[in-house]
């Protein structure tokens, strides 16, 4: 069967962290019409709080980072760091695959309160890397748990606006594969839900969980959590075909 003939599937991640998932859909027998709907940009500080703290990495037990976005900012300064570096902690695999050194600890559940429930207890300094509109359970939690926590933002997330021709091919699509809740968001305020493709596919429950409150029906819940667990739930509920496809 030709590529043309493949399910499409609209990719909503940033355009330059689409690639990615991108290939992996292709390779696996889809086509792929991306829709970036965000775009990450730094903090408003520039990273200046960032690179402040990961200059006192000697003060913190731990370093938390609960994104592959996040993961970005921080892997240069922990790749660069030598026997005073922090250990690592993770909230999900794609996370750790970002860091860029061995992680210390990644969570079972891979949502920001899997990481609190199983982080162990203590006493001493703790750097979060995070986003600016961070939801505040994975701080506090730590906190409860009896840390100090510095909570750094470093990076923002923005609206990108799709153009109404490129929304109206989106909403004719297979399926639709959302990777955080602000791809959902950012999705609905710009489609409206009459412009969603009939399968919602998502990464992970933190993301499904803001399409519930939004009122969108996802079809699958990937159960690894990363931009391979996203490709596998796919095949679940869109057979792809052609090259790739193994079907």
């Amino acid at each position: 069967m030709s590529a043309a003939h493949r399910p499409v599937i609209v990719v909503t991640r940033a355009a330059e962290q689409s690639g990615g998932l991108t290939s992996r859909l292709l390779a696996a027998g889809y086509e792929v019409l991306e829709v970036p709907v965000i775009e990450i940009v730094d903090a408003p500080d520039g990273g200046a709080a960032l690179a402040a703290a990961t200059e006192r990495f000697g003060e913190y037990s731990w370093v938390v980072v609960t994104s592959p976005n996040g993961a970005g900012r921080v892997r240069d300064a922990l790749c660069a760091s030598t026997g005073d570096r922090p250990l690592v902690a993770v909230v999900g695999p794609g996370t750790a695959d970002a860091v860029g050194v061995a992680v210390d600890f990644q969570a079972t559940n891979s949502v920001g309160e899997g990481l609190v429930d199983e982080f162990p207890v203590g006493s001493g300094r703790v750097l979060l890397v995070q986003a600016e509109a961070a939801r505040p359970v994975v701080r506090e939690g730590l906190i409860a748990k009896g840390w100090t926590v510095d909570a750094v933002v470093a990076y923002r997330t923005i609206a990108a606006r799709p153009a109404a021709d490129l929304l109206e091919q989106a909403s004719k699509a297979a399926a639709i594969v959302f990777t955080s809740g602000s791809t959902v968001r950012n999705y609905l305020a710009a489609a409206g839900p009459g412009g969603l493709p009939p399968v919602r596919v998502s990464i992970g429950p933190a993301t499904t969980a803001v399409a519930m409150e939004l009122g969108v029906a996802v079809d699958l819940t990937a159960s690894v959590h990363n931009l391979d667990g996203v490709v596998e739930a796919l095949r679940s509920v869109v057979a792809p075909s052609g090259p790739g496809s193994h079907s």
